[in-house]
């Protein structure tokens, strides 16, 4: 039932619906009770015509017997409880229950008083006249207000709501269709919904009319009278998400995602936002043994470096629920640190942690941390990677890149850390930049260490490829591209990338930390590589705007050390498969420590003069592969 507080009038002149609110539940209770006492005057008062009805008992009596009884199965039941406007099955259920209890205990009543006293009180027509009549109106009380609610909603629809279409039949779907139904306050006109099913052409849903996908294919934008679609993504496969969005974005409609139906809040509210390109990229998670990574952190004392960036900052979130006795979370970055600890204190208050500001070039700052800690496991995330920065400050790579992870490793052997796990990236893999060559050193360097034999810790390397939604990654750029009006900048319409998210990724650094014996360097299968000219235009398709029309595309050239595409494997390695299919490991050529820690002395000599191509000059020693690719250090190639 609904009632006002106010007169509140929109613009134009409608009433507006967020005006209503709902009855207090008392005063349902005592509408239901005065539809019982109308019902069953009118039994008595039709049955009273039709025959003479036995009166060992006043006709108050009665009254107060049968109300009272139908009352206490009422409030029993709570049939009040629920809001008259979204009345469900459930619902109507508690009110014909309550019925059926009242008319079998007066039943009851009926034939105890008849066996003790001899005498009738009740007749069992009125018994059944009166159960026929106000279970019917009740439910038809309950019915009539929330049609009258549906009718109000229909005529208050204004003009600037999207006329949108629901992909799907499934239960969820309409679950889903009455959720928005329900809520007026939504900026959609949910109109129909859409199916590749031909069984249901002539059926309708909730009122509304099923669409099929051929009838679908063969209307325009303007034919169908639509803005978009909503999907419901979990209830889809990629290759079918991959269809329909292709489908809606070539007739130029906006495609929604709702969340599922059992993420909808307590007043069955739904949040639907506009399908984001990280939903199109994402793919199915990794199947992480959960025990054993549980085992290898509960009750240890972790170090995660670079835990206040996008990867370290998702480890930190990961291992605090394995219930470590302590995290301790170090970086350079001031505010992101303080960020990550506002955060971790929040929502792990359980957990200890320490906060550290440190640079892990500095061995002198680094060392005390280890001294303090009796580390179990290191992940080491903390790194300078973006490509066109490190190929103008080169030194600065070397003092981060191979002397911090130097530091690290070292000290992970003095203290005997059981674990250091090291996070690198493909562009290690036949580099191109010296982002890439730097990192490839960095795995050198651990590597040669594993091979040292009085060394009790195991070393382990990961790579990644880009994470969605890492720090300066492509598709945050692009986002903020696209809603200052373009251009949106590529750098070559060839360019192509892997994708993973940051949780797959740190699932998958945990693991390996696992699963690894020391000395690996594990790959994920990272499925196909993605054309960043493809995802840009799909991202501006998925923002309503039309590539090169209302968003223009612009091409740069590829940045310094910049190359087409990136690798997981270098061509002369083999991969070798491990228990999990989409987990490889890569035999990379090692180096011996001692020749390895002579080169790294000398790079960082290097580095610390500031000496840019004695620097890089030196990195290419370490790692001949490295290749510069649009450089000013091409002419080291030579």
């Amino acid at each position: 039932m609904l009632t006002s507080n106010h007169s509140q009038v929109k613009n134009d002149n409608r009433l507006s619906l967020s005006s209503l609110r709902y009855l207090p539940r008392w005063m349902i209770f005592l509408i239901d009770i005065f539809i019982l006492f109308i019902s069953l005057y009118f039994a008595f008062h039709t049955l009273e015509k039709l025959t003479s009805l036995p009166n060992y008992l006043p006709i108050e009596w009665k009254y107060v017997i049968i109300i009272g009884i139908n009352i206490f199965y009422m409030y029993i039941l709570k049939t009040f409880a629920g809001i008259i406007r979204h009345s469900n099955f459930v619902d109507l259920q508690k009110i014909i229950g309550s019925s059926l209890l009242t008319f079998g205990t007066l039943l009851l009543v009926k034939y105890i008083v008849f066996w003790v006293y001899k005498f009738t009180i009740f007749f069992t027509p009125l018994l059944i006249f009166y159960f026929i009549i106000s279970s019917a109106t009740l439910l038809v009380f309950r019915i009539v207000v929330k049609q009258s609610f549906n009718f109000i909603k229909q005529i208050n629809v204004t003009t600037n709501k999207k006329r949108i279409l629901i992909l799907g039949i499934s239960d969820e779907s309409v679950a889903v269709a009455g959720s928005i139904l329900e809520n007026s306050n939504l900026p959609y006109e949910l109109v129909g919904f859409l199916t590749k099913r031909n069984d249901s052409k002539y059926a309708k849903i909730l009122g509304l009319k099923i669409l099929t996908q051929d009838k679908f294919l063969n209307k325009t934008k303007e034919e169908l009278g639509l803005e978009g679609v909503l999907l419901l993504k979990d209830r889809l496969t990629k290759e079918e998400l991959d269809e329909w969005v292709n489908i809606l974005l070539a007739k130029d409609l906006e495609i929604f995602q709702s969340p599922a139906v059992q993420e909808f809040n307590k007043n069955n509210e739904i949040k639907i936002r506009n399908l984001q390109i990280e939903d199109l990229l994402d793919r199915e998670p990794i199947c992480i043994q959960n025990e054993g990574v549980k085992e290898s952190h509960f009750g240890k004392t972790i170090l995660v470096t670079g835990g206040a960036g996008s990867i370290g900052s998702e480890i930190v979130r990961q291992v605090a629920q394995f219930k470590p006795s302590l995290i301790v979370v170090l970086d350079q970055a001031e505010t992101p640190l303080h960020e990550i600890q506002l955060e971790m204190e929040e929502k792990f208050p359980e957990i200890n942690f320490r906060f550290i500001l440190g640079d892990i070039s500095n061995k002198h700052r680094m060392e005390p941390v280890f001294q303090k800690h009796n580390f179990s496991i290191v992940y080491h995330a903390a790194a300078y990677k973006h490509v066109p920065l490190i190929e103008n400050n080169p030194h600065e790579a070397i003092l981060v890149n191979v002397l911090g992870t130097k530091n690290l490793a070292t000290l992970s052997c003095k203290y005997n850390i059981e674990r250091f796990v090291m996070i690198s990236t493909d562009k290690a893999v036949n580099p191109t930049n010296v982002m890439g060559a730097s990192k490839r050193a960095a795995e050198l360097l651990v590597q040669a260490l594993q091979d040292v034999t009085e060394h009790a810790t195991k070393f382990i390397t990961t790579r990644f490829g880009n994470v969605l939604g890492s720090n300066g990654s492509v598709i945050p750029h692009f986002k903020k591209q696209i809603e200052k009006g373009g251009p949106v900048t590529i750098t070559h319409p060839e360019i192509v990338r892997y994708f993973m998210t940051i949780p797959e990724a740190c699932e998958l650094v945990l693991q390996a930390g696992t699963m690894g014996k020391g000395g690996e360097i594990f790959v994920f299968d990272m499925g196909e590589p993605v054309k960043i000219r493809d995802l840009a235009i799909k991202m501006i398709k998925l923002s309503g705007y039309e590539p090169d029309i209302d968003i223009k595309l612009k091409y740069t050239g590829l940045r310094p050390g910049e190359k087409l595409y990136e690798e997981l494997l270098s061509d002369d390695t083999k991969n070798l498969p491990t228990p999990h299919e989409k987990i490889m490991v890569s035999m990379d050529p090692h180096m011996k420590f001692e020749e390895i820690e002579e080169l790294a002395n000398k790079i960082t000599k290097a580095a610390l003069r500031r000496d840019q191509l004695d620097v890089v000059k030196l990195l290419k020693k370490i790692v001949p592969e490295f290749i510069s690719n649009n450089s000013l250090f091409e002419k080291l190639d030579k």
